[in-house]
């Protein structure tokens, strides 16, 4: 599997993920809560292994020539 998130893609990522973990985690007793919760964990899973699904399907390479 090729990466296809990098440059700014990764670090947003990482910080709208775990602003979305942690907001998500304060309200876990509620919808929305548990919304941002699994939100927040695709985005900040997506940063880690540099990988998104839904990108390779639309073409979209944010690495460059890593």
């Amino acid at each position: 599997m090729d990466k296809n998130v990098g440059g700014l893609d990764r670090p947003l990522r990482f910080v709208i993920g775990a602003t979305l973990l942690t907001f998500g985690y304060r309200n876990r007793d509620r919808t929305i809560g548990t919304v941002a919760f699994l939100c927040g964990s695709d985005l900040f899973a997506t940063a880690v292994i540099q990988r998104c699904p839904v990108s390779a399907v639309f073409g979209i390479d944010t690495c460059g020539t890593d």
